[in-house]
């Protein structure tokens, strides 16, 4: 039975929630979420080269870069950088050495003898590219305190707020890769990115960074101390952008028996509803084709080729498949004949992988089928690129069946699969690829008008997570994933993209791979 919201709330509460823009019907849908829980995706089989996934042979890449390339002077395009994540998570093993290691020798040999994080980064310590900073903190002194098993004046000139504050920074803007003449971080390798693919030679590099409000400034900082020499280096004018995420995106948070829960103050606690809270600021963005992917998902330039590459490969394939839906929308305008409804219903399911419900063919009379096809047409698109599971985490591509019946592709979390039903799990064992985060969006219907991305969300497709506050439990709630839920109802294609290509930072230990490395 649905709570009524009214009950549980003061004249205070309701001033809250006006106050930070949130709506009370959709906070109470979230409460009701909490009550009733989120359903599984009901996933039919794992896509698969030839079954859903695209494999790009050598001749189709060049044949989908040179496309791209022909269009580019003609479209707008952004690259759009998911970037207000704190980099906090990446040094958690080396803040817990920081609160517990008291220098004895007894410290330091459970570090060596556990083999682990803290020893790894040790002993790479004058490989990542921060440490000519942190050695300049240190007076010199870096390799002299490490030879003396001192880690704590270390640590704390690489994770104090008051140094160099490696600990409360975004990801962002940290020095991730040394080059002859200095570092990059993060954000600088993304505009050497878009100037090698998101901009024509000579034109204008468009680039939007969702950041947290307390680290805009210094993003805006470093953009003005560089951007000029990149802007030289690559031939192209930047055009740099940030936004927050919206205070009225974020969700609820109960208690465990789903009452709102409150702060010591008396006052509801909202929290950050997870990425999926960055369709909204997604769908402000203006452009013909937009790059989606992670803020740490970069490399050195030695091996930036393959990364740009594919992505033009895949506005390539975009550019192609957004064509044939324009004039498959065209042949369904006017009067229309029952083999056009059936040629285009054969385009939907073996381009666009959207397989009708049953009875479609048999029983649906031409009305019926043409409203269907124009619905599912008349919708945005998305290419992803996929890459091989080696063992790395994240969602897979799978064809799942959705409410209405029908059978599509859809990028599945691991934890919206149930896995208490062997079926369920063994299609996710099955899954040969995982999600990388690299995806080509196209956001215009064939009028060049914008589409409401807003109206694609698949709401039931949330998650729910426990947590603590103020030393008691309580649930929360993250909304549709941005390439998940959020995405749910559009247009989908994967495409299989070399691992070369996947190279996130989760740990600060990760910028000691090879591919992080400059040689």
């Amino acid at each position: 039975m649905a709570t009524d919201i009214h009950t549980l709330l003061t004249e205070q509460d309701l001033a809250q929630i006006q106050e930070r823009g949130s709506d009370l019907a959709v906070v109470n849908q979230q409460i009701q979420n909490f009550i009733t829980g989120f359903p599984f995706m009901n996933i039919v089989k794992a896509a698969t080269i030839n079954d859903g996934m695209i494999k790009l042979d050598e001749e189709s890449i060049k044949e989908m870069v040179e496309k791209y390339d022909q269009k580019i002077n003609d479209l707008k395009l952004v690259k759009f950088v998911p970037a207000s994540g704190a980099a906090s998570r990446m040094f958690k093993a080396l803040f817990a050495c920081l609160s517990s290691y008291d220098g004895t020798d007894e410290a330091w040999n459970k570090i060596q003898e556990e083999n682990g994080l803290v020893k790894k980064f040790f002993d790479g310590l004058e490989d990542f590219a921060f440490f000519p900073e942190l050695n300049a903190k240190l007076d010199g002194k870096a390799s002299e305190h490490l030879a003396n098993k001192e880690l704590t004046p270390i640590l704390k000139a690489l994770l104090d707020e008051d140094q160099m504050g490696y600990g409360q920074l975004p990801k962002g803007l940290l020095s991730f890769h040394s080059y002859i003449d200095g570092t990059r971080t993060p954000v600088e390798e993304h505009l050497v990115e878009g100037a090698s693919y998101a901009a024509a030679v000579g034109g204008d590099a468009y680039l939007h960074f969702t950041v947290s409000p307390e680290h805009k400034p210094k993003f805006e900082e470093l953009m003005n101390k560089v951007q000029g020499t990149y802007e030289g280096n690559y031939n192209v004018k930047f055009h740099i952008d940030y936004s927050i995420q919206k205070p009225s995106t974020d969700t609820i948070a109960v208690d465990m028996e789903n009452n709102p829960f409150r702060l010591g103050s008396g006052k509801l606690l909202f929290r950050p509803g997870g990425h999926g809270a960055l369709i909204e600021n997604l769908n402000e963005i203006d452009a013909d084709i937009v790059f989606i992917k992670n803020i740490d998902n970069v490399v050195p330039d030695r091996i930036k080729a393959d990364t740009i590459t594919y992505k033009k490969a895949l506005a390539g394939v975009l550019l192609n498949v957004q064509e044939q839906v324009f004039a498959y929308q065209s042949k369904l305008e006017g009067e229309v004949s029952k083999e056009t409804l059936i040629e285009v219903s054969a385009f939907l399911e073996s381009t666009l992988c959207v397989v009708p419900p049953e009875g479609y063919y048999e029983s649906w009379g031409e009305d019926q089928m043409l409203t269907y096809l124009k619905e599912k047409l008349d919708r945005p698109v998305r290419v992803c690129g996929m890459v091989k599971n080696e063992g790395e985490p994240g969602g897979g591509p799978f064809w799942t069946r959705n409410s209405d019946g029908t059978v599509s592709l859809q990028i599945v979390e691991s934890a919206q699969i149930d896995k208490q039903n062997e079926e369920q799990l063994a299609i996710m064992k099955n899954s040969t690829h995982f999600n990388p985060v690299d995806l080509v969006c196209a956001q215009r219907d064939r009028h060049g008008n914008k589409v409401d991305l807003l109206k694609f969300r698949d709401e039931k497709t949330g998650f729910i997570a426990y947590k603590s506050k103020e030393g008691r439990e309580l649930k929360a709630q993250e909304l549709p994933g941005l390439w998940n839920g959020a995405m749910a109802n559009w247009n989908t294609l994967f495409v299989e993209v070399p691992i070369i290509t996947f190279n996130p930072v989760k740990t600060v230990n990760d910028l000691l791979r090879p591919n992080h490395q400059p040689s």
